[in-house]
């Protein structure tokens, strides 16, 4: 049973894995963004850094390591949100669940292909950081793993909501697929401190689990102390969106499936 389920995953993983093996434009694509965020922002870390005897110097390291990871939870998001939107520019979804594939067969090829892909784009960059401002981000130590992977969880999550959506709303709500995660960036606390923050806005923040990785990784990058109490927090905050977001998805399948819309959504 388990071995069956496993090719079923892989074979709509193979899938996709098969249209970037042939087409190099899609490979560009992928680390086009990320390396491009991280150079422009790489620059203007590499002049605060240049104002000798100036706090902002000490920004430096901070800005480049949250512009980053925060591509890790955006990669993961687009990734996964963007595999689904081919399945329906294909007009290929109604195929895939006349096959036995389950639903929750369905998210964990998503999810490979999401880890891949941002694999794909982030990891160049993060080398290209290293080459042109020497700026190491694995120098935070094994810490940055557990970093990736709830920014990864948080990026599925949101990204499952985004998929609820396009089951519930069709074509109309394709674009949320780019644009939800850059949404939550002000109160993700990627460039700054959640102290900064507005009184009142604090306490959304400190509901997004991101806010935690990076307020961990300055403290990382900063003493060399790792902030456990953020990183359960993080941990935390990402169980309830995962399972959020997978109740959201579960109901929103059940009712495309009940009326139809997996053959005709995106029409």
């Amino acid at each position: 049973m388990m071995q069956a389920s496993t090719r079923r995953i892989w074979g709509l993983m193979y899938r996709h894995i098969a249209l970037y093996r042939n087409s190099w434009p899609r490979l560009v694509e992928l680390a086009y963004w990320p390396i491009l965020q991280m150079c422009i922002w790489g620059f203007t870390a590499s002049f605060l850094a240049s104002r000798q005897g100036s706090p902002a110097a000490l920004a430096g390291g901070a800005l480049l390591g949250g512009v980053l990871l925060w591509e890790v939870s955006l990669r993961s998001q687009m990734g996964m949100s963007i595999t689904f939107l081919e399945e329906i520019w294909s007009r290929n979804l109604g195929h895939v669940f006349v096959s036995p594939l389950r639903p929750m067969e369905l998210v964990a090829a998503l999810i490979g292909m999401s880890a891949l892909r941002m694999l794909a784009g982030v990891i160049p960059a993060i080398l290209l950081a290293w080459a042109l401002y020497a700026f190491n981000l694995f120098s935070v130590g094994p810490i940055l793993v557990l970093y990736f992977v709830n920014l990864m969880m948080m990026g599925w999550a949101v990204a499952l909501a985004v998929v609820s959506l396009i089951l519930r709303h069709g074509a109309g709500a394709e674009a949320l697929a780019w644009s939800v995660l850059f949404g939550l960036t002000p109160i993700s606390a990627v460039f700054y401190p959640v102290s900064v923050l507005p009184a009142w806005l604090q306490p959304v923040a400190r509901a997004v689990p991101a806010s935690h990785v990076f307020e961990g990784m300055r403290a990382a990058l900063a003493t060399g102390i790792i902030a456990w109490h953020e990183m359960g927090w993080a941990v935390g905050l990402n169980v309830i969106w995962l399972l959020g977001a997978a109740w959201l998805f579960a109901a929103q399948f059940h009712a495309a499936r009940t009326r139809g819309a997996l053959l005709s959504i995106g029409e």
